[in-house]
């Protein structure tokens, strides 16, 4: 620009008449603003010229004919680029050395396009939906099953199994009984509401008991000892009109012979040898 300044601020020459640069507020000759202020153009090290355009990015000046892609050399001016290692690139050679493959779509991810990251792997943000309802998933909890996402939402309705007591989800463990699955915590005894998960239980009309509660509700009593006959483990039991008898507990009832395949007589209620009933 040419004004009245008089003369330049560093080296004393007369402004009048010529172009000069203003830095604050003093006036320079273009010779000494270029000495003193000019930035070093990045790619071919010479000065940035008053009269000439600076290009800056991070820090670092390039001339407008010098901001070049460093693979392919077209111009940046004015066009989206990415920088790698110091250099800048074109979005298309960035991508083809650089960007990461989408593995949905197996497309280039372009530079500055959203990525998302998911057990090693990129994809587009609009490719990473729920495989079922097709909603983005974003940094929603989901779940993975045969390398298909699915939102939590949709792979229990899909997938997951139901507690037969509460027709809640099971979300982990879990018990099968009679082909239905429970969780842990509803597989309880159908008399006193103690957990069985990992317990001996006795079935009864399609529900579950614990050994103490069937034994108290239907469990036969032994003749001899009065105590229920569980028949557990494949403990063996007699049995005799109408009356049961553990099998250690089915003995002479005046010698204590054990009569287990043995003959015997009875007397009343009592089972008896053959030596003793004959006595």
């Amino acid at each position: 620009m040419t004004s009245n300044h008089t003369d330049c601020h560093y080296c004393l020459q007369s402004l009048r008449g010529r172009k000069y640069a203003l830095r604050e507020e003093n006036a320079y000759c273009v010779t000494c603003y270029d000495s003193l202020f000019a930035n070093p153009c990045e790619e071919c090290k010479q000065p940035i010229e008053c009269d000439s355009k600076d290009l800056a990015y991070k820090g670092r000046h390039w001339h407008e004919g010098c901001f070049k892609c460093a693979k392919c050399n077209r111009s940046l001016v004015e066009k989206p680029f990415a920088a790698k290692d110091e250099l800048l690139l074109c979005t298309e050679c960035y991508s083809d050395e650089y960007s990461s493959k989408c593995f949905h779509c197996q497309k280039t991810i372009m530079p500055g396009s959203r990525k998302m990251e998911f057990k090693g792997s990129s994809w587009h943000e609009s490719c990473f939906v729920c495989q079922y309802c097709r909603q983005p998933l974003g940094t929603k909890p989901l779940i993975t099953k045969d390398n298909e996402n699915y939102c939590v939402p949709c792979f229990e309705k899909q997938f997951a199994h139901h507690c037969y007591s509460c027709k809640k989800v099971i979300t982990s463990g879990g018990v099968t009984y009679h082909d239905q699955p429970w969780h842990k915590e509803c597989f309880v005894c159908a008399g006193c509401k103690t957990q069985l998960s990992g317990q001996r239980f006795i079935s009864k009309d399609e529900y579950p008991y614990c050994v103490d509660c069937f034994s108290k509700l239907y469990a036969k009593k032994c003749a001899a000892c009065k105590k229920p006959i569980t028949a557990l483990g494949g403990a063996k039991f007699i049995s005799f009109e109408e009356r049961q008898w553990h099998g250690e507990c089915f003995n002479c009832m005046k010698c204590s012979v054990s009569l287990v395949g043995q003959g015997f007589l009875t007397r009343q209620d009592d089972v008896l040898c053959h030596e003793c009933g004959s006595a």
